[in-house]
């Protein structure tokens, strides 16, 4: 059994209602039909859909005429009035940009998560999600990470890896890099169910090249060993170092990380967006995310060229993550 069918198995024993407000994009359509005829989770759109497609056991929500809209209205406005949010302006928000409509349902307790960004940008999914559901207590920045399932692959979790930020943070401070990379290894538990190592990569392994853009990862490395101790973290390593035994014993012979690692942080969004698209495209790879963490309930985006499946595999996601 692969990495996505043992996830869809796990969302399977306690089914979990998933959000997705993107009821006019056909892909979005014919994954939930398909999550929905799998039982992997309980579905509810917002907007009727305009592909024609079987709504059995589907919940379609049209928000003029749901019973919950004044309930919404009121607790949106009471949420955004400090920020100057009048009651017009909610109920037009709630009205117009279905995300906005699917937070308060998530935010109220009548679903459990939302999946979207398949027709959207990733500031349209991200911006209801932080003003309305927060950030999850204790964590200090939202981030993203894309899970990755290289096939024929020896290396990280029998192939499987968390990359991050490959999606939200463009430039991290080192304190933001270690906080990422310790919401990345708790992701990489939750979902993967192996003990997470995560290496902070760079152009320099161990003090092999000097630059600022090498002291930044060498702090970060060295905060997180002091703040998330409960994790393997090291750095600062180069990819081949991070994952290749023969490699890590020669550039890194005393780290316990380099060689095995499963969870890869990159410097900054551009080396990482890059690098989970390489991976992607040249390794055939299966890429599911953005997915964000830190967010206090599981909102997840996905990539506008997403396909089907990729979108049934983030709705299987998302639901694992709201059973923990």
């Amino acid at each position: 059994m692969n990495f996505i069918e043992k996830i869809k198995e796990q969302a399977k024993e306690e089914k979990k209602r998933i959000v997705l407000p993107e009821s006019m994009d056909e892909r979005v359509v014919q994954a939930a039909r398909e999550v929905t005829d799998e039982g992997i989770a309980h579905i509810l759109f917002i907007g009727r859909p305009t592909v024609p497609i079987s709504l059995e056991g589907i919940e379609v929500i049209v928000p003029e005429e749901d019973s919950h809209l004044e309930e919404f209205i009121e607790a949106l406005y009471e949420l955004r009035k400090e920020k100057g949010m009048t009651r017009e302006e909610a109920r037009r928000l709630l009205l117009t940009d279905y995300m906005y409509y699917a937070c308060m349902l998530v935010k109220l307790g009548y679903a459990d998560g939302v999946v979207s960004g398949a027709c959207h940008s990733t500031a349209n999914t991200l911006r209801p999600s932080l003003q309305i559901i927060k950030t999850k207590p204790g964590v200090k920045l939202v981030s993203s990470f894309f899970l990755m399932v290289v096939p024929n692959c020896e290396y990280g979790s029998h192939g499987t890896f968390v990359f991050a930020d490959c999606g939200l943070e463009q430039n991290p401070t080192p304190d933001r890099l270690a906080a990422i990379a310790s919401s990345s290894a708790e992701s990489f538990e939750t979902l993967v169910g192996d003990s997470p190592k995560v290496a902070f990569l760079s152009h320099s392994t161990m003090g092999s090249a000097t630059h600022a853009d090498v002291e930044k990862v060498v702090e970060a490395v060295k905060i997180a060993k002091e703040e998330y101790s409960q994790y393997e973290m090291d750095g600062e390593l180069q990819l081949d170092a991070a994952i290749i035994p023969s490699v890590a014993a020669s550039k890194a012979p005393n780290s316990q990380v380099a060689g095995h690692a499963n969870v890869l942080i990159f410097p900054d969004l551009d080396a990482g967006n890059i690098g989970y698209k390489l991976v992607q495209r040249l390794a055939n790879a299966e890429a599911y995310g953005p997915l964000t963490q830190g967010i206090a309930a599981p909102i997840n985006d996905l990539s506008r060229g997403c396909s089907k499946e990729d979108i049934v595999g983030v709705i299987a996601i998302t639901a694992v993550q709201a059973k923990e």
